[in-house]
């Protein structure tokens, strides 16, 4: 089962804001796809939340755009930032990235985010958003929802 961001973020209004909060703390974020031969590729990557979508903008013919055609399984991890303080904790998000090509939708885009153009333009489906942080200098917590099903909390010391 997937959902958009608008699902997500009706499920659990506070899990969203916080991962937006940390999505909008960095420019870039690392994106995770799958190569031909299926080992994963790392690469940094741009995201935007409007219009209740998470979207994945890429340049032209770029490596994660193809891997994401091939396949549109993916996972991003929000920029942790300098040093040891991760603001916010840190928010991994897992799915498919299905490309948008309707040149009405990409225009839309384009008027709120000025990408270079040409480019690749992905909506995202998604089928896990997980944030782990540290409470009171002294637990582990884990979160992690997944489509119909409700958020878990995993306390570790």
């Amino acid at each position: 089962m997937t959902v958009n961001w608008a699902a997500f973020t009706e499920a659990e209004p506070d899990l969203a804001r916080t991962a937006e909060a940390r999505f909008g703390a960095f420019t870039h974020h690392v994106l995770a796809t799958l190569r031909k031969d299926g080992s994963p590729r790392t690469t940094g990557l741009e995201v935007r939340f409007l219009d209740g979508e998470l979207w994945l903008g890429m340049m032209p013919n770029s490596l994660k755009a193809l891997d994401l055609r091939r396949d549109p399984r993916f996972a991003l991890q929000a920029n942790p930032g300098e040093g040891q303080s991760m603001g916010g904790g840190d928010v991994r998000i897992a799915g498919r990235a299905i490309e948008v090509e309707d040149p009405e939708r990409k225009a839309a885009y384009s008027e709120e985010v000025e990408p270079p153009e040409p480019f690749h333009l992905f909506r995202t489906e998604l089928t896990e958003v997980v944030r782990t942080y540290v409470e009171d200098d002294k637990y582990l917590v884990v979160q992690v929802w997944q489509p119909g099903e409700p958020l878990r909390t995993i306390k570790r010391t």
